[in-house]
């Protein structure tokens, strides 16, 4: 069985400001075309539908569209809820949809429930474990902690209780939306830290031929069977390196595998500009991004005047200006924005709590109480969302 697998489309999000709507069309335009074009017998997107839970209507037109165009394609898509998406509200009208070859899982209780597909080698069983957000299905799993290793683990559990009452050789293929240790992030993905926590080892979906992960944005191999395909489009400049692809994945009669990368089309390449301002302007060397997105850093020792508007005479789609003065006490003067670049929220409270204190960093019962405070706020969150 040939299987795309997806993720991570983030419908409705823009890039710096700049609107990705018609760049999320091409995409799913490539899509449907790759299906075509590849044989490909079911479409997996493991989560992360939409960029936030209400997502705006032009978003929720082109989702529409796509699943009519996959529909009319005739080829069973599976897709799971992630940590961005409202399960609830993406899970309406499931039971309709999936008459139509459409597969939504968003309810955890039903994660052990497969879409089964079959080819000529027999069937193939799709689980779909939806994001699970550890203070939400705790009850759910039994689990005696809210972690994500611990509810991940539970959830597993039933899958492989269901696949052991399945006929012999029966093929399986995971959906999952976590981060799994091992994985490399981005600034662009939305922190699931829970109790101090994030990441789940790879050994919690052993068992099953594939696993369809969601979450991280770059393509990467956990293990030959464990893959995140990562996002389509670049959503942040520290994805500058990333090639965008998705796997297209053979799975033979035995549950042996091979896993092909299948490009993305990209809008604009992006480029990370480091320097003065005048240099930047005038470097020869620069002139193939002058068609790219564009972060500068300018290292000025005095911040130029208009530098924004001097940037974007050259560089027409410069987003991001940061400024990085080279000064000797680079720790003192550095601007706030930078010393916050790339820092956790709970990070960010407990360089707060030193300055305060004039240096002294809160101890470990202090850290315990950020920690439950910041993972209070993000389950109060979810629990409005799953009320509303």
């Amino acid at each position: 069985m040939r299987f795309l697998h997806t993720s991570d489309w983030h419908l409705g999000r823009s890039f710096h400001r700049v609107s990705m709507l018609d760049a999320q069309a091409a995409f799913l335009d490539h899509v449907v075309a790759t299906v075509r074009e590849r044989d490909v017998d079911a479409v997996l997107v493991a989560g992360d539908v939409y960029d936030r839970a209400v997502p705006p209507l032009a978003a929720v037109e082109l989702f529409d569209e796509a699943l009519h165009r996959l529909a009319a394609a005739d080829v069973p898509t599976v897709m799971i809820s992630g940590n961005h998406d409202s399960a609830r509200r993406l899970g309406v009208a499931a039971g309709l949809i999936e008459r139509a070859g459409i597969h939504l899982r968003t309810d955890p209780a039903g994660c052990a429930t497969p879409v089964v597909l079959a080819d000529a080698d027999g069937e193939v069983a799709f689980y779909g474990l939806p994001y699970l957000e550890p203070a939400l299905v705790k009850d759910e799993f039994k689990a005696d902690k809210a972690r994500h290793e611990t509810v991940l683990a539970a959830a597993m559990r039933r899958v492989r209780e269901d696949l052991a009452d399945r006929p012999a050789g029966t093929r399986s293929v995971v959906l999952a939306h976590a981060f799994v240790a091992g994985g490399e992030e981005s600034d662009s993905e939305r922190d699931i830290t829970v109790g101090g926590v994030a990441a789940v080892p790879a050994e919690v979906f052993h068992g099953v031929d594939y696993v369809a992960l969601g979450h991280l944005h770059g393509c990467q191999t956990i293990t030959e069977r464990v893959r995140y395909s990562g996002s389509p489009l670049a959503y942040s400049f520290s994805e500058t390196r990333h090639r965008k692809t998705m796997w297209l994945v053979d799975l033979d009669a035995g549950g042996g595998l091979t896993a092909e990368r299948v490009d993305c089309p990209r809008p604009r390449p992006l480029a990370r500009l480091r320097g003065t301002l005048e240099d930047l302007l005038a470097d020869p060397a620069l002139a193939r991004h002058e068609e790219s997105f564009v972060e500068a850093t300018l290292t000025d020792a005095l911040r130029p005047a208009e530098p924004m508007a001097r940037m974007a005479e050259r560089f027409p789609h410069t987003l991001s200006l940061v400024f990085e003065p080279e000064r000797v006490d680079q720790d003192t003067l550095a601007s706030y924005a930078q010393r916050l670049r790339g820092r956790s929220d709970h990070q960010i409270a407990e360089d707060f709590v030193a300055h305060v204190r004039g240096g002294t960093g809160p101890d470990d019962h202090e850290r315990t109480v950020l920690r439950g405070a910041f993972d209070d706020v993000r389950v109060e969150a979810g629990v409005r969302e799953v009320a509303g």
